[in-house]
């Protein structure tokens, strides 16, 4: 039997991967009018600065991505409360969509949730950091090398044809850095015993 703390527990993620699911399916078009698009955005349409995160490139891109929110969650998920994951999933997303807006001025669109996984793992990284050191210290090593690749060289090898497009690896970085400060932010609040 399922407990209701378990099903509670990966309510957002299951939210996050039946939205992108329900987008995939709606095919094409769908795709086009719910991803992240600068002009489409600057005209009014800022539905767009949030759907543009659950919308894929192809089935390839929506897997990948699907079992990256599933083993995050899986290393992480327990980090903090359903209230605070989804203060992180907010800050994670802005924290995107303004340095896209306002850094990455060339960026015409974007499509997919691996900012978003980047910024869910750093948070998570800093919500296990007291409890469980060595394994936060793994996750955080490696993920300092992944985006120090990408920074420094491209995306890793073999992530575009996986994908089946471009990726945006500012994403990663702007995802990581805004997960980093909330789930930062939210865990200094629970050591102050402040409620969030």
């Amino acid at each position: 039997m399922i407990s209701k703390q378990l099903i509670l527990g990966w309510a957002l993620p299951a939210a996050i991967v039946i939205a992108a699911t329900v987008i995939l399916l709606l095919g094409d078009d769908a795709a086009l009018g719910l991803r992240y698009d600068r002009a489409a955005i600057g005209g009014g349409e800022i539905l767009r600065l949030i759907s543009g995160h659950a919308v894929h490139l192809e089935f390839a891109h929506y897997l990948l991505n699907v079992a990256g929110l599933l083993v995050v969650w899986y290393l992480v998920g327990d980090s903090f409360s359903t209230r605070a994951w989804a203060v992180i999933i907010a800050t994670s997303i802005a924290t995107m969509d303004a340095g896209f807006w306002f850094l990455m001025p060339t960026l015409a669109w974007y499509v997919g949730l691996s900012g978003l996984l980047h910024g869910l793992l750093a948070a998570g990284i800093s919500g296990i950091w007291r409890t469980r050191r060595v394994e936060a210290l793994i996750l955080a090593v490696l993920m300092l090398a992944k985006l120090a690749y990408e920074s420094l060289i491209g995306p890793l090898p073999g992530s575009e044809s996986a994908a089946g497009g471009h990726v945006v690896t500012a994403a990663h970085l702007l995802g990581a850095i805004g997960g980093c400060v909330a789930g930062l932010a939210i865990s200094i609040r629970v050591r102050s015993a402040l409620p969030i």
